[in-house]
């Protein structure tokens, strides 16, 4: 039995207001940037909108100060850091940050100039790693806060005309766990999102195709029948509702699913990756057999 004063106690923690927490999230002007940004803003939160084109208006111009728009390209890392420290100066603290930006670059792997493969990387695993080291002194600083990688389901597995875009999604969640571990002695939380299809416009202005090859156009014809009859696309604000449980809760995870689809397709690989290695386990074993460093064994 609770006594009266652990009661009343339990009541007062529970009337406590939840605190108003700072957002900076990038490719905040539409898609599902523009759904995490309206969420937050929506629950009284105040929110940094950082893409390459934002102005208050997009967000109906009536959030007041608790909405900055910045314009900002995050393949420019001076002006990535510029950006952050801007927000961070225009409400005195960083506690969420959101690496949303992202393009698609739709071909098959043969088909990719060098630039059309660097430039997926610039923005999607370039860009968020920017955002990261200039939002991570802030947040060691402050012994808090919550960097949010939205990745993607083409990370679970390559497909044909994405691998381009799972190779840079594949690159930032290795980074990211990596940066999970480094940042965790400061307070400071990773989450890698890992969404299926929402409503944005990534397939249509965010959208790069390589110049086709002819031979892959069967594969091509079949894929594009695959996409179009298999695709599930959701609102983005269904996303967002799932982000907000994300960051309130007190031990987030180091990823997340979003949707049954990716969630159902998720286990269907790890499960067949796990069959396969089971199939080869004797392969495997055998290629491994601790000898000491070559040239430090003496003829006796």
């Amino acid at each position: 039995m609770r006594t009266p004063d652990a009661a009343a106690n339990a009541a007062s923690d529970a009337a406590a207001p939840r605190p108003v927490r700072t957002w900076f999230i990038t490719g905040a002007s539409r898609g599902l940037g523009r759904a995490f940004a309206q969420a937050a803003l929506e629950r009284g939160d105040q929110v940094a909108a950082a893409a390459r084109t934002v102005t208050p208006q997009d967000f109906g111009g009536r959030y007041g100060d608790r909405l900055l728009a910045l314009p900002l390209d995050v393949t420019d890392r001076a002006a990535v850091f510029a950006a952050v420290d801007t927000a961070a100066e225009h409400f005195g603290r960083l506690d969420i940050v959101v690496n949303n930006a992202g393009t698609l670059s739709s071909g098959m792997v043969e088909e990719f100039t060098e630039a059309e493969a660097r430039a997926q990387f610039e923005v999607n695993l370039f860009g968020a790693m920017w955002v990261c080291q200039a939002a991570l002194p802030h947040l060691r600083g402050q012994g808090s806060g919550h960097i949010l990688q939205i990745s993607s389901i083409a990370a679970l597995g390559g497909f044909p005309t994405t691998g381009m875009y799972s190779a840079s999604k594949f690159a930032l969640e290795g980074m990211s766990e990596a940066l999970a571990m480094e940042a965790a002695a400061f307070g400071v939380k990773v989450t890698i999102v890992q969404p299926g299809g929402y409503w944005t416009d990534l397939y249509t202005t965010g959208l790069a195709v390589t110049a086709p090859l002819e031979p892959y156009g069967p594969l091509r014809a079949e894929m594009e029948r695959q996409w179009a009859e298999n695709s599930i696309d959701s609102e983005p604000r269904l996303a967002a509702e799932a982000v907000l449980k994300l960051v309130d809760s007190e031990d987030p995870p180091l990823r997340l699913l979003l949707g049954s689809m990716v969630y159902d397709l998720a286990f269907d690989i790890s499960r067949r990756r796990m069959d396969t290695w089971s199939g080869w386990e004797e392969v495997s074993r055998a290629a491994e057999h601790a000898v000491p460093a070559p040239g430090t064994l003496r003829e006796p």
